[in-house]
C-alpha cells in the first residue's frame, strides 16, 4: 500500500486559498514521496469548494514526477467539455493523467445545471462510454439516450493511448462493483463510507466480476480516497476535529468518522491504516483539514512508519 495527498480544495476556514500555498502543499508531496495528488470535485457544497480541474491544472508544474488526478462530476460536467479539459491536463502533464469518474451525490449540483438528478446512473453509465468515444477518436463514435458523439472529433486527444485510465467510483454496493468491472480500469473507494471489512467484502465481489467481464483482477488497482487526516495527541484537539469540522461537513456520526477516518494520535491512525492495507487497499489518498503541510510531514515522519512494510 503507497500513499498520495488529496489537494485541499475544500474551504474548512482555516486560510485562505491561493496558489501559492496550493504549489506549496504539492511540492511538499512531492518531496515527500507520495505517488499522486488528487482532486475531488463539487460546484456547490456545504463548504466554499475551489474548482477541481482548474486547480489541478494549476499545480502541474509543481508536481514532478507524481500522477495527477481528480475525480469528475461526469454528468453535471458533460461529456464532451470534461473531454476537453482532462485532454488538456493529460497533455500538460505529460501523460501522467488518471480520471475518477463520479455521478455525485449532491442534488445542488445537478439542480443548478439544470438537469435531473433521478436521471443521474442512467445518464452516468452513458458518460462513461461517451467519454471514451471522445478521447479514442473512432469513427463510430457513441449513440445513447442522452448523449451523441459520432461526427464529433475533439482535438487534441489526449497523450496516453487509446485514452488516460478511467477509474469508476463506488461505495461498494453490487451495482456499483458490477459498473467498475464492466467500464472502469480502477475502483476508487471512499473512506468515509466503508470500513476496512466492508471494503475486503466488496474488492472480493469486484474480483469475481472482473473475471465476468474477462478482465485480470490481479491487475486491476484500487485506492481509497477522501481519507480526511489530522494527526495529534490532544484528545481535545481530536474531538472538535471530528465533532466541529468533520461532521458537519460529511452529516455523519461522530462514532463512525472517528472508526474510519484518520483523526488522532499517530499509532491510533497506522492501526486504521494497516486493517486497510489487511483489507486489500493499495493506495490511500490523505486529506489534512488544517495545518495541511505539516501534517503532511507529519504523517510520513510518525505515521507511515508505523504501518507494516
Amino acid at each position: 500500500m503507497d500513499y498520495s495527498a488529496h489537494l485541499p480544495v475544500v474551504d474548512f476556514g482555516f486560510r485562505k486559498f491561493s496558489l501559492e500555498w496550493l504549489s506549496a502543499y504539492v511540492r511538499t508531496a512531492r518531496d515527500l514521496g507520495f505517488k499522486a495528488v488528487f482532486a475531488n470535485d463539487h460546484l456547490i457544497y456545504s463548504r466554499p469548494w475551489i474548482d477541481a480541474p482548474t486547480a489541478l491544472a494549476a499545480i502541474l508544474s509543481d508536481s514532478g514526477s507524481m500522477a495527477v488526478g481528480s475525480v469528475i462530476l461526469a454528468i453535471v460536467r458533460g461529456p464532451v467539455p470534461m473531454a476537453k479539459a482532462l485532454a488538456a491536463i493529460d497533455i500538460l502533464s505529460n501523460g501522467r493523467l488518471f480520471a475518477a469518474l463520479a455521478p455525485g451525490s449532491s442534488a445542488r449540483d445537478y439542480e443548478i445545471v439544470s438537469i435531473n438528478y433521478d436521471e443521474r446512473w442512467k445518464r452516468f453509465d452513458e458518460a462513461i462510454q461517451a467519454l471514451r468515444s471522445l478521447w479514442s477518436g473512432g469513427s463510430v463514435g457513441f449513440t445513447g439516450r442522452f448523449y451523441f458523439t459520432e461526427k464529433t472529433d475533439l482535438e487534441p486527444k489526449p497523450l496516453q493511448k487509446p485514452s488516460p485510465p478511467i477509474w469508476i467510483c463506488s461505495w461498494g454496493s453490487d451495482t456499483g462493483l458490477r459498473r467498475v468491472a464492466r467500464l472502469g480500469d480502477g475502483w476508487l473507494a471512499s473512506a468515509y463510507n466503508t470500513t476496512p471489512d466492508q471494503f475486503a467484502t466488496a474488492l472480493a465481489k469486484l474480483r469475481d466480476q472482473l473475471k465476468n467481464f474477462g478482465k485480470d483482477p490481479a491487475s486491476f488497482p484500487n485506492a481509497l480516497a477522501t481519507m480526511f487526516m489530522y494527526v495529534t495527541e490532544d484528545n481535545a484537539e481530536t474531538e472538535w476535529v471530528l465533532a466541529d469540522t468533520l461532521k458537519a461537513l460529511l452529516n455523519r456520526p461522530v462514532e463512525q468518522l472517528r472508526q474510519r477516518l484518520l483523526v488522532g494520535s499517530p499509532e491510533v491512525c497506522a492501526e486504521k491504516l494497516a486493517a486497510y492495507k489487511a483489507a486489500g487497499v493499495q493506495r490511500v489518498f490523505i486529506w489534512p483539514i488544517k495545518d495541511e503541510i505539516e501534517q503532511l510531514r507529519i504523517f510520513k515522519d510518525k505515521v507511515a512508519p508505523l504501518v507494516a512494510p
